[in-house]
């Protein structure tokens, strides 16, 4: 079974269906991961997804923060979610295809401005919130398992525009990469986009406060496509949907996407 998985921060469903709906159309990825719903679930526009032979749907959300989904057209069924840090915020949710592949959607949090945990409990929040998913691969190793989202941490100097002048903004900082390679190697996870795409700059997101965001090119690498070491192998096809950054009224993420032969 081969399929094609997208994930993608969406910054607000509900306001951004109709970019949903475009990327269905257009790029046709069977299973498509969303971030940053920012809706609760009844309230997800679910119909005009399922219009589109995307009838299947998992999600956790809360009203205006926050918020993963998962929309397919191939049968999923609900693998549960992870409360990371006991916070009760909807950033994880869960899905299983019949294939016996579980795909796990994150949602990071962003860390605020300030990268001290001292002055900034955002940051903490961040930091434990990795910790955490680092100590929970360790302890259950990931096997036939997809995770995929706004991981919000750029790890690599080519997922920066400047890697020195990014060195103390928060999503590039030593303290963060280690986290998250940390992370990364706990649970055998494979890098997929990496894999694929070895060298040079390549970004999913760019900010909404540069005037013209493409031709400033002042981008980060936020949003990751992992695979568990036993099915690392089958990924392939890896690509960011850059065009739709400038799509109208964009999120400031782009989609990132990848093949599975399974």
């Amino acid at each position: 079974m081969g399929f094609t998985l997208a994930t993608w921060n969406i910054n607000s469903v509900r306001l951004r269906a109709g970019l949903v709906e475009k990327l269905l159309t257009e790029e046709a990825p069977d299973v498509l991961c969303l971030q940053e719903c920012k809706s609760p679930v009844d309230l997800i526009p679910v119909q005009q997804f399922a219009s589109l032979g995307y009838g299947h749907v998992v999600a956790r959300g809360q009203k205006g923060y926050n918020g993963v989904a998962i929309v397919s057209r191939l049968p999923l069924h609900d693998a549960g979610h992870i409360d990371w840090c006991e916070k009760g915020d909807a950033r994880h949710v869960a899905a299983r295809l019949e294939n016996g592949v579980t795909i796990h959607n994150c949602y990071v949090p962003a860390g605020g401005d300030v990268p001290d945990r001292a002055v900034n409990d955002k940051f903490g929040h961040k930091l434990d919130f990795v910790a955490e998913m680092r100590d929970r691969f360790r302890a259950d190793k990931p096997g036939k398992s997809i995770l995929v989202g706004d991981l919000n941490i750029a790890p690599r100097e080519d997922d920066v525009w400047s890697h020195k002048q990014l060195l103390k903004v928060v999503s590039h900082t030593p303290v963060e990469v280690a986290a998250f390679v940390e992370a990364q190697a706990a649970g055998g996870w494979v890098d997929v986009t990496r894999q694929d795409i070895v060298e040079g700059p390549l970004y999913t997101w760019w900010s909404y406060r540069a005037r013209d965001w493409d031709a400033a090119d002042k981008g980060r690498r936020l949003d990751h496509i992992w695979a568990s070491a036993d099915i690392g192998a089958a990924a392939h096809g890896s690509r960011v949907l850059r065009a739709a950054r400038g799509w109208e009224k964009p999120s400031d993420h782009a989609p990132v996407f990848a093949t599975f032969d399974l």
